[in-house]
């Protein structure tokens, strides 16, 4: 079966309790948390409040995705707001290193984000120390977009590092997931898939969510 980690960037911010009940209903594994902060991308969406507040509303895993210039300065806020996994982006600091070790220092999972033009080499040096890795499959910044399919030789060397090397770490997808091709990306050796607008903008989120969970 399918990991999935539902993004409510495209829920309905009136109704997020519910729609977040109905995504547990669904079997969503964990929610995706994209915080924007208008300068790394160009959009601004939210931050600890939200995700505190957020954070007594369900059991399931925050997969909080940081696309924040120096995400270093807010870590600990984040954790205290109840992150369960913080994924940075592997540009947006510059001590690549220091801020996984900071993430993991709090006994929570570290990952690292690489954009559809960041190459893989990038990450060579912390691989060992993540463990999750989010391949891009759109520019960062909003939803809804298109999956870019030159991706798919990115997913796929990143498998086979992953498993030559005989590592734990976890490949997630974000961009452009739908039912009609989240098999293949699947097939490509992603172990879990991001997914935003085909799920909360579909008429029964908790069938849609199942739909996913069944592949």
């Amino acid at each position: 079966m399918a990991k999935l980690s539902p993004s409510i960037l495209s829920a309905d911010f009136a109704n997020l309790k519910e729609e977040i009940e109905k995504i547990e209903e669904g079997g969503a594994d964990y929610i995706h948390l994209d915080v924007m902060d208008g300068t790394y991308v160009p959009n601004i969406t939210f931050g600890p409040p939200v995700i505190k507040k957020l954070r007594r509303t369900t059991k399931l895993p925050f997969d909080v995705h940081l696309m924040i210039d120096k995400p270093e300065r807010y870590i600990k806020n984040f954790v205290e707001a109840g992150a369960d996994l913080i994924t940075v982006h592997e540009e947006s600091t510059i001590h690549l290193h220091r801020t996984i070790q900071e993430i993991k220092n709090y006994g929570i999972k570290a990952g690292v984000a690489l954009n559809p033009s960041t190459p893989l080499d990038n990450i060579e040096y912390v691989l060992e120390d993540l463990d999750l890795v989010l391949i891009m499959t759109v520019n960062p910044g909003f939803g809804g977009q298109s999956f870019i399919g030159s991706m798919e030789g990115k997913i796929k060397k990143l498998r086979q590092i992953i498993d030559e090397r005989n590592l734990n770490i976890i490949i997630e997808v974000d961009g452009g997931v739908k039912l009609d091709n989240a098999k293949e990306i699947l097939d490509y050796g992603a172990d879990l898939l991001v997914v935003g607008s085909e799920i909360f903008e579909s008429e029964d989120i908790a069938e849609k969510t199942k739909a996913f969970k069944l592949l």
